[in-house]
């Protein structure tokens, strides 16, 4: 069955931008991140292990809803859904990948930073939208600014967002939860610090929504 992006938000506040160098960290890092109540993991396209990150991770920690960010190009839509993705998270939004994920059913969390990008996400559809980068995008007045003329669209703010300002970015009702890769900090990772990790997925399942 094809996971609604939007049902993504009632899995709790935040979804961790994960980025995963060694492939021995990613089942205990996920198993971490679902102890603490985090099961939406945004596994990022940014390292040469990351598509066996997910694969194992979807294959070992079914809690998980695993999700596969950083998608650019529609060969990377194919490799996601061959892994075993079940969402998609792009920095940006093009027709080509967005055509790209509704053929292979695909759930898709497309980036966009201003007004223009957000009509053209939404004349193909897309309603709930990642607000990318969010802090240097102009954060809180500009998702406030765009809630005028854009009150049907909900937002996932994503990009310098920490835990300190991520309910300042909650606060609002059109933002439905907030991406942060503070959950899974390096040094916790190379530390193999899981309970660590775990704690600090609790602090962000607690934060509070509008």
């Amino acid at each position: 069955m094809t996971l609604n992006t939007l049902e993504l938000a009632t899995h709790g506040p935040v979804i961790p931008v994960i980025v995963i160098h060694r492939l021995a960290h990613a089942v205990p890092l996920a198993r971490a991140l679902v102890a603490g109540g985090v099961r939406v993991l945004e596994v990022t396209l940014r390292t040469p292990v990351a598509l066996q990150a997910m694969q194992a991770i979807a294959a070992e920690v079914p809690e998980a809803i695993v999700g596969a960010g950083t998608l650019r190009t529609p060969a990377d839509v194919q490799a996601a859904v061959s892994v075993g993705c079940r969402f998609g998270v792009s920095p940006g939004y093009t027709t080509a990948l967005g055509r790209a994920c509704r053929e292979v059913g695909l759930p898709l969390l497309p980036g966009v930073a201003t007004a223009s990008e957000v009509m053209a996400a939404c004349d193909d559809g897309l309603r709930f939208l990642k607000f990318f980068p969010a802090t240097a995008a102009g954060g809180v007045p500009v998702l406030k600014a765009l809630a005028g003329p854009f009150p049907d669209v909900a937002f996932c703010p994503t990009g310098g967002i920490t835990l300190q300002t991520a309910p300042e970015f909650l606060a609002l009702p059109q933002v439905k939860v907030v991406g942060g890769s503070w959950l899974t900090p390096a040094p916790l990772l190379e530390a193999g610090d899981w309970a660590g990790i775990t704690e600090l997925a609790r602090g962000a399942s607690t934060l509070a929504r509008a």
